[in-house]
């Protein structure tokens, strides 16, 4: 009965959602559905770091593999949620400077001000840094000639890359600039027409794709069909 009620629940909201773009005396409703949805968002975020505090105590009380990022994790957590909730180090605000809870958590020179600028931010570029190393052997696996489709992908990215470097412009410097029909075959011409034309199309052709797989989305989860946000064991169709 509760998850027919919160299909119910989730079909009328989207259903007024989307009804609210189109009729104008809808708008207030979209608005209302707004700030239930921003209700229902803070009590998941409650919810959530109550999991996480329960999965964390879990793994370390039982010595699971890697109870050590647990500890690591829960320290983290539960260090930057004492921060953020009692403001530590928060300067006052410029409308309230008699009351000292009266600045912005994130205020500049405040614990958690801290925490984001000089361990989140470096954390954050430290596994970029690391993605990059995995891209580039996922691309050195995926340029291995090996059929006509690979070659083409391989060309295409030397091209891109070389063209994107003095020593690109430098190997086609001989073709003449000023000559429309020939001037396109020099490398950094040749890299931004890909970039431009190729690139833009499959991209959007992506994003058409995309936005066709949220609308059939949306749609079974308005009508029903679709009802795996209510967890495991939420089947299609289930009632």
């Amino acid at each position: 009965m509760s998850r027919s009620i919160a299909v119910l629940v989730a079909g009328v909201a989207a259903v007024v959602m989307v009804l609210s773009k189109f009729i104008v005396p809808m708008e207030s409703a979209e608005t209302t559905v707004a700030e239930w949805f921003n209700a229902a968002a803070a009590i998941a975020f409650v919810l959530g770091g109550a999991s996480l505090l329960k999965m964390n105590l879990l793994t370390i009380s039982a010595r699971g593999p890697g109870w050590g990022y647990a500890a690591v994790t829960l320290v983290a957590f539960l260090a930057t949620l004492g921060v953020g909730l009692f403001k530590v180090g928060v300067p006052p605000s410029a409308a309230f400077p008699d009351h000292r809870m009266g600045g912005t958590p994130d205020a500049e020179g405040g614990a958690l001000w801290w925490i984001y600028e000089y361990l989140m931010s470096p954390i954050t570029g430290t596994l970029f840094a690391m993605l990059a190393f995995y891209v580039a052997s996922a691309a050195f696996r995926a340029f291995r000639a090996k059929n006509a489709a690979a070659i083409f992908l391989l060309v295409t990215a030397f091209v891109v890359l070389l063209g994107r470097t003095y020593a690109g412009v430098f190997v086609t410097s001989w073709i003449p600039d000023d000559v429309p029909w020939v001037s396109w075959l020099r490398l950094e011409n040749l890299s931004a027409v890909i970039m431009s034309v190729f690139t833009t199309a499959g991209t959007r052709a992506m994003i058409i794709g995309i936005a066709i797989g949220v609308a059939a989305t949306g749609i079974k989860i308005m009508i029903g069909l679709d009802r795996s946000y209510l967890g495991a064991g939420a089947g299609g169709g289930n009632g």
